[in-house]
């Protein structure tokens, strides 16, 4: 595993992180803990609670247990290694911690992540630490986390928690299902990343693609004095595959130290390394020429834009040397690149979480429970034959719990609680019926309960893209069959149903 702090911090104030509670920040403040600069010490500074510190720090404690503090990560995603930092924390330091982490939607509150209900899922383990270290671990964890839990063991001071992962965001960033909106693909809150650049002495080259506009020099990518001819450069793996329409290059708070002029290239990395593209020249096309810049200037790019295929990847060229604050990188994701970011999500989801996600899709638990085990999915083709093969492979009697979370054709509800998607889903899906005459209306009601009677239960048909005459005179053929045959014919109508959801849970 190459280094984990090469990797962005999703726990980074830039992207919006905070500490929401601490059971115990007697000494000193929770809020310290995700501060971006580094510790530091005051010698003779007391405060009246006492000596002032520079982190968290919880009393000693006279009871059993243990201090935790809850943290919302900037940038949901995957943890890959962890830093807590005790600086100066020397007789007081915790003598171990623990990580837990918890993906939830929307935004919780403290209430919420302390109850009983919420999944905690372990991230590290029960460590012991160093007082006055920068205390690393490596972590592998597999699940997304919107949210983590440190705890300290029994009590004491942490200066800084640094949470360096790969950034997992929810779907919605892909804007709705007209695959038309225009996003920034290099935002590190999308799931960008700086991948590499030949030099950042002065400033890390993630925050290239932080929020906002840079608050200083310091938070920008810049180089040292090259001294060459070769121009500086940096490689943004975009949040997703897509073509480009519009650019950002700032060099707010760069004045003598700006690139003198700025080129940007793409390249489609789909099956071949990116190691291959920076031995291979020729593997690059280019987006935007070799472009004068000015100091302190946001520049903006649009016609300026040559035309480009499908981009994986960007990478950003500066000549000589010098610094930039912020790239963006605005375009519009490919369907296939949807998918791709659909996939990915899928997969990094716990399994609880997959399974009910799943379950928006069809209600079948058995079904549900054996695609989610199969989870890392190289392509949707691939996701569908998995449903398929574990559809048909299902009893009668998981295929009946399928079909109960079905509205009967032309009503609203079902007689099974469903989630806001489904029943979403499930309006779209009979949008044919909405405009039917109270007489067909009428007739649907009858036969499905005609259908009902005779098989019972309801009567299940993939209604997208069908009108309400074309539904009642499928019913109308389909009440002659054997019991035997309509089951099997009902089922195959859910897999197509199962099959449009899943297309519309990856790419939409």
């Amino acid at each position: 595993m190459a280094d984990f702090t090469e990797l962005i911090d999703l726990a980074s104030l830039k992207l919006g992180a905070t500490a929401l509670y601490a059971n115990d920040d007697f000494f000193a403040s929770k809020d310290n803990l995700l501060k971006v600069e580094r510790p530091i010490f005051i010698e003779g500074k007391y405060t009246d609670r006492g000596k002032w510190m520079d982190g968290w720090e919880s009393r000693r404690r006279r009871t059993p247990g243990h201090d935790f503090c809850l943290i919302r990560l900037g940038a949901p995603g995957l943890v890959r290694g962890v830093i807590v930092d005790t600086a100066f924390f020397k007789g007081n330091y915790p003598e171990a911690c623990s990580i837990e982490g918890c993906s939830l939607q929307g935004q919780p509150t403290p209430e919420e992540l302390l109850s009983a209900s919420t999944p905690w899922v372990e991230v590290l383990p029960k460590v012991a630490l160093q007082g006055d270290s920068a205390n690393r671990f490596e972590v592998h964890s597999a699940h997304r986390c919107t949210h983590l839990r440190l705890n300290i063991f029994p009590d004491g001071g942490v200066a800084r928690l640094r949470v360096h992962g790969e950034v997992v965001p929810d779907r919605r960033w892909l804007g709705p299902e007209s695959h038309t909106q225009e996003v920034d693909l290099a935002a590190a809150e999308n799931g960008g990343v700086v991948v590499l650049c030949n030099d950042m002495f002065f400033g890390s080259r993630h925050n290239l693609i932080m929020p906002g506009r840079a608050v200083n020099m310091g938070d920008g990518w810049e180089t040292k004095r090259s001294r060459k001819e070769a121009p500086d450069w940096a490689i943004v793996q975009l949040a997703g595959q897509g073509t480009l329409t519009r650019i950002e290059v700032d060099t707010n708070h760069f004045k003598g130290n700006y690139p003198e002029s700025v080129a940007i290239e793409v390249c489609d990395a789909r099956h071949r390394s990116i190691d291959d593209f920076i031995a291979d020249e020729a593997g690059w096309a280019p987006l935007l020429e070799r472009t004068k810049l000015q100091p302190h200037t946001r520049h903006f790019f649009e016609h300026e834009l040559l035309p480009h295929a499908l981009a994986t990847h960007a990478r950003v060229r500066i000549f000589p040397d010098g610094g930039l604050s912020r790239l963006r990188l605005w375009g519009m994701v490919s369907e296939e690149g949807r998918a791709t970011v659909g996939l990915r999500f899928l997969a990094t989801l716990a399994h609880h979480d997959l399974v009910a996600t799943l379950r928006a899709c069809c209600t079948s638990q058995a079904w549900a429970e054996a695609v989610a085990k199969q989870r890392s999915f190289s392509s949707f083709d691939d996701l569908v034959k998995v449903s398929d093969r574990v559809w048909q492979a299902l009893g009668h009697g998981d295929w009946l719990e399928a079909f109960r979370s079905h509205p009967r054709i032309g009503e609203k509800k079902s007689d099974v609680k469903r989630s806001a998607v489904a029943q979403q889903w499930s309006a779209r899906e009979q949008t044919g019926v909405s405009n039917a005459s109270e007489a067909v209306r009428a007739k649907l009601v009858e036969l499905n309960r005609l259908y009902e009677d005779r098989f019972g239960y309801i009567y299940i048909v993939c209604a997208t893209g069908k009108s309400a005459e074309e539904m009642l005179a499928i019913a109308e053929n389909r009440l002659g069959n054997p019991p035997e045959r309509e089951i099997v014919v009902a089922a195959e109508e859910q897999r197509k149903i199962t099959n449009l959801r899943l297309e519309k849970l990856v790419k939409r």
